[in-house]
């Protein structure tokens, strides 16, 4: 492939949010594609985040930074959590986020600007867009959960730490008869839960999307032990919600967590099993692990496509879109039909249906 005799590119780049083990491939993805077509480039790494482009901390990076860091998890710029509630909000010293995002665009000479994140981050992205940058948006997230995209990097990752941590709790577990609740990721939705849910072999799966009846939790456990199993390996989201906490009003269940003796959710269920059956329940949180270490191999090659084709996109001068995989395929989708949106487990969608037909509980 020739190189392609075009102007200076001038590309901005920032990681937004939660970090996960595949933002630096995919900066790596887009820089290379870049560097191999276009003779010159300019790349400004803006420092923790949405931050960096608001207060101009930004370091010019060179195709060499960007060398070695395919299997580094984090990300070599850092990141930061900017609500996008609050974008519009002035800062403490009054100053005008969204202002000072456009000015530091202007002043750099910034032909695009690659965001990396999100659902919130993905939001400031097409608040931007719609302010007039030219802005290209990777889907990164654990939590799988971006409408428009098949799957997000750091998903697959996330999916085989989970995993690892409810292998070793059935070890554990076995040994010592115990009821175990492994809490995995993800407070509005449970993609991640579901997959590291099924592929541990776990007997109870808990979703934010599948209000639980602690009673069929119950009862699953109760029937395993007759049938002479004597653990139970429970695979529980940090949003999953009782049918009772669900039929209450987000200012309700916001009041009744601040009550609550409970850390989270968890320790609630190991608390009412116990109560009812008598057994001993024991709490396992991964936490942050499931964000942290090296990509896995998928991920390397996802975030390999993701960044070529974001490139692409760059050389095109076609922005305003977030790169997606949709069917195997990597496609440009418009930033407008998809940010603010959620992409939710269906209660009643095949996966789910299957995994019930080989006697995984939802608790409904």
């Amino acid at each position: 492939m020739h190189k392609e005799e075009a102007a200076m590119k001038k590309i901005g780049m920032l990681t937004s949010g939660g970090d996960c083990q595949a933002l630096n491939a995919a900066m790596r993805g887009v820089v290379k594609a870049l560097a191999h077509n276009i003779d010159e480039l300019e790349i400004y790494g803006f420092e923790n985040g949405y931050k960096g482009l608001i207060y101009e901390n930004y370091r010019i990076l060179t195709s060499k930074d960007f060398s070695g860091i395919l299997t580094k998890g984090g990300t070599i710029l850092g990141s930061s959590r900017q609500p996008f509630k609050l974008m519009r909000v002035p800062d403490e010293n009054g100053l005008d986020k969204v202002a000072a995002m456009k000015n530091t665009y202007k002043k750099l000479g910034l032909d695009c600007l690659v965001i990396l994140g999100g659902n919130g981050t993905q939001k400031t992205a097409n608040l931007l867009r719609e302010e007039g940058l030219n802005i290209i948006h990777l889907p990164k997230t654990i939590d799988n959960d971006i409408y428009g995209t098949d799957v997000t990097f750091g998903f697959q990752s996330a999916i085989n730490i989970a995993t690892d941590a409810i292998d070793c709790i059935h070890t554990t577990a076995a040994s010592h008869n115990r009821v175990f609740i492994v809490e995995v990721m993800g407070h509005k939705v449970g993609w991640l839960t579901l997959y590291a849910g099924v592929a541990g072999g776990a007997d109870i799966i808990l979703l934010p999307e599948i209000p639980y009846d602690i009673d069929k939790v119950v009862d699953a456990i109760h029937k395993r032990t007759k049938e002479g199993k004597g653990f139970t390996i429970l695979a529980v989201a940090e949003g999953a919600i009782s049918k009772e906490d669900a039929a209450l009003s987000k200012k309700e269940y916001r009041k009744k967590l601040a009550k609550s003796k409970y850390p989270s959710v968890s320790y609630e269920v190991a608390d009412r099993i116990s109560e009812r059956l008598g057994l001993e329940v024991r709490v396992a949180v991964p936490g942050h692990t499931q964000r942290g270490g090296s990509p896995c191999p998928y991920d390397r090659v996802l975030c390999t496509r993701l960044g070529s084709a974001a490139a692409k996109a760059i050389m095109d001068e076609d922005y305003g879109c977030m790169i997606a995989m949709v069917n195997g395929q990597t496609k440009r989708v418009p930033l407008a039909d998809v940010a603010g949106k959620l992409k939710t487990v269906d209660p009643k969608s095949q996966m789910i249906k299957e995994a019930k037909r080989t006697g995984i509980c939802f608790g409904d």
